[in-house]
């Protein structure tokens, strides 16, 4: 598999994956549109974001803004924190079928959550999952164990799983993943201005559908969040 961008076949369709750092850029700025210039640049139907925080910006305003910037539709996912929501959003340039929110709170971690949306691509179904998993390593394995429990044993559809996975020594956790889903190359997306960390990630099934995957570095992209984008393309 190369990770270098490829020419895009008629079939192919791109999939990114985004922490926005709750739209605050390593130089401590607050930026919603710049945010969303990157997802623009990203060029991609499904892109999946995390940390959107509506102690700084309104999940609806977060919505109307993206979908005027990028031309798209936005699915919020938030999670209830103290006073505010924190959460996931797919933002996407296809028609959303159904939406379903899975709940991966852990006892005396902060709530946790993900969003599991159908997509009608090119008149097929396909599943998407956008994640942000948690700090603590128990945690983690315990909501990999939960998501991977809400696939079902039939695979007469794609499936994409992504997001920001917080997993950084792949065998601990994420071979219950590579199990299911085949185990995709492992890119450094944080810290954006210095990648050392591949937290940002993302699964296709079947494997074979996976075409290439590159991170996202532009002038942009470095400044924007703490992490870079994730870029895939799929056949």
């Amino acid at each position: 598999m190369r990770r270098r961008s490829i020419a895009v076949e008629l079939g192919d369709f791109s999939v990114a994956s985004y922490n926005i750092h709750k739209y605050r850029g390593i130089d401590g700025v607050f930026d919603p549109e710049r945010v969303a210039c990157v997802i623009r640049e990203l060029k991609a139907q499904i892109v999946g974001l995390q940390e959107i925080d509506s102690r700084f910006f309104h999940m609806e305003n977060c919505a109307g803004l993206l979908s005027e910037k990028a031309g798209m539709e936005v699915v919020l996912g938030p999670t209830r924190r103290k006073r505010a929501n924190f959460g996931n959003a797919l933002v996407t340039s296809y028609t959303v079928k159904d939406v379903r929110h899975i709940d991966l709170s852990v006892t005396r971690r902060w709530p946790r959550g993900a969003l599991d949306v159908d997509l009608l691509v090119r008149g097929e179904t396909i599943r998407v999952i956008v994640a942000h998993l948690g700090l603590g390593l128990v945690e983690r394995r315990r909501q990999i164990r939960r998501l991977l429990d809400v696939f079902c044993s039939e695979r007469d559809r794609m499936e994409i799983m992504l997001g920001d996975f917080n997993e950084w020594v792949p065998m601990v956790n994420l071979h219950r993943v590579h199990n299911v889903f085949g185990k995709p190359p492992s890119l450094r997306t944080f810290p954006s201005f210095m990648p050392v960390l591949p937290l940002d990630r993302i699964w296709v099934r079947p494997a074979s559908s996976l075409v290439s995957l590159s991170t996202h570095r532009t002038p942009l992209s470095r400044m924007a969040s703490d992490h870079l984008p994730v870029r895939a393309i799929i056949r």
